[in-house]
């Protein structure tokens, strides 16, 4: 896939993950609905596989949630650089849409959280941080299910994807009901994709 990017479409890319940085309660993660509507659905700077595929990968690395914006700004940029075979100029742009919307991501949340975090903290016993933070847990759940059902969705194949829909409904239940710790749930994902189940 390749796409033109100016210094425009790039500023847009920050600002659009400046903005997701601050609505990304409870992780990036959260906001992968967004972004995708925002770099496939609306821009067409990354199609569906090559979205799915980063959260995939960099949840399936070891290190930080967050990783999978980097593979996405990756891709981005290598979209932009007329992909990998295009050479130095292609890896460039590659580490710039890394930068780029790491930078978006981390930024405006990092100094929010830093700075609300202290604040809180020194005011912990006040009625109004208690609602705020019973408040914010239903969001954040209904954020990460919404997650969960783009990346079940995103097949588009209704008849061969029952065992994704079945597995994020079992998994539900489980983390919902039970105590079971998540790293078990994982590596039965993990197993049942290797057996080729899902």
């Amino acid at each position: 896939m390749s796409i033109l990017m100016t210094v425009q479409d790039w500023w847009i890319l920050f600002v659009q993950f400046c903005q997701l940085s601050l609505l990304g309660i409870g992780g990036a993660i959260t906001t992968a609905p967004e972004m995708h509507r925002f770099l496939v659905d609306e821009q067409h700077w990354l199609n569906d596989a090559q979205f799915t595929s980063s959260i995939a990968l960099a949840q399936a690395s070891p290190g930080p949630n967050v990783l999978f914006v980097a593979v996405m700004g990756w891709s981005v940029g290598l979209n932009a650089g007329g992909g990998l075979a295009a050479g130095l100029q292609a890896w460039g742009l590659g580490l710039l849409g890394v930068l780029v919307m790491m930078l978006g991501i981390m930024l405006p949340s990092s100094v929010l959280t830093y700075t609300a975090t202290r604040w809180a903290h020194r005011n912990q016993d006040i009625r109004g941080i208690k609602a705020f933070k019973a408040g914010m847990a239903p969001i954040v759940v209904a954020l990460l299910i919404s997650t969960g059902w783009l990346l079940t969705v995103a097949h588009n194949q209704p008849l061969q994807d029952w065992p994704l829909w079945v597995l994020t409904a079992v998994t539900s239940l489980v983390v919902w009901r039970t105590r079971i710790h998540l790293l078990w749930l994982l590596a039965g994902g993990a197993l049942l994709g290797a057996l080729g189940v899902v």
